[in-house]
């Protein structure tokens, strides 16, 4: 077992935004030491600098996913550097709204090469370390769209079905060598990618749910349940989790009760525009 108290040692990816953001400060607040990345450096020093992050612990670090070079590179001095590398957060993700038969071959690679094989890439070099020490946790974030087909968003939905399948697969095979791994699947949070979907019609499905989620929700799940227990997965919220999981075990339903989700979605869809331009 990792140590069960800080600081512990841990990795951060995408922490210049959204929950990788609210993740680190709420880490860094709990006295653990973490190398937080980001795809461009000069932008994570700023928010290191508006969230004071304390120079001491956050170790800041430029890292494009897709490049498993780097990956490696970055992960073999986080252990040059600590001697361990205790949990791994994969949080980086890219959206790009719209239907496929108007998309192109570029989004397609993008969806594919930042949210799933970044994430394995990040995963696959980080176990490698961790079977050898004898402990680690692994925890990528996915989607309640990796349950549940979200036409207009499908390359982002087929991206985190094939996340959440690595995920659940590697757990098993991590287990014997005491390393967990949790997938995190988040309703829509109010985050920068969430605004990206905001005039688009095609997104209306993104917005069906009661409300959007809070970086702070998600973040009190990662930080108490998911790092104290390193549950094999977790929904967000539990019974839209559930809504997802039956709609992908029988996609008749989806279908069935898709039209009343849609204008659902669009009223919430500029209900929530109207809120953030006010």
């Amino acid at each position: 077992m990792s140590p069960a108290s800080p600081p512990q040692i841990m990795f951060v990816t995408g922490a210049a935004s959204g929950i990788g953001r609210c993740l680190a400060g709420r880490l860094l607040a709990a006295g653990h030491a973490l190398v937080l990345t980001g795809q461009d450096l000069p932008t994570l020093e700023a928010i290191a600098a508006a969230d004071r992050w304390p120079a001491n612990r956050a170790h800041l670090r430029e890292l494009d996913v897709r490049d498993v070079e780097r990956w490696r590179a970055l992960i073999d001095e986080t252990l040059a550097r600590f001697g361990r590398l205790d949990v791994l957060w994969n949080v980086a993700g890219v959206i790009q709204p719209g239907y496929v038969h108007e998309s192109n071959p570029e989004a397609v690679s993008l969806h594919i090469d930042v949210n799933a094989k970044g994430a394995m890439f990040g995963s696959q070099i980080a176990a490698s370390r961790m079977v050898q020490q004898g402990y680690g946790h692994i925890v990528n974030i996915a989607s309640l769209a990796a349950l549940a087909p979200v036409p207009g968003i499908a390359l982002y939905t087929a991206s985190k079905f094939a996340l959440r399948g690595f995920s659940l697969a590697l757990a098993e095979e991590l287990r014997p060598h005491g390393v967990a791994v949790t997938t995190v699947c988040p309703d829509a949070v109010q985050t920068p990618m969430l605004d990206l979907q905001i005039d688009y019609r095609e997104a209306a499905l993104t917005f069906s749910g009661s409300r959007q989620l809070t970086v702070d929700e998600v973040c009190d799940v990662l930080t108490g349940r998911v790092l104290s227990q390193r549950p094999l997965e977790v929904t967000l919220p539990r019974y839209r989790g559930w809504m997802a999981k039956l709609t992908s075990l029988w996609p008749g339903i989806a279908r069935r009760v898709g039209s009343r989700l849609d204008r659902q979605g669009l009223a919430r869809q500029a209900k929530y525009k109207a809120h953030r331009d006010s």
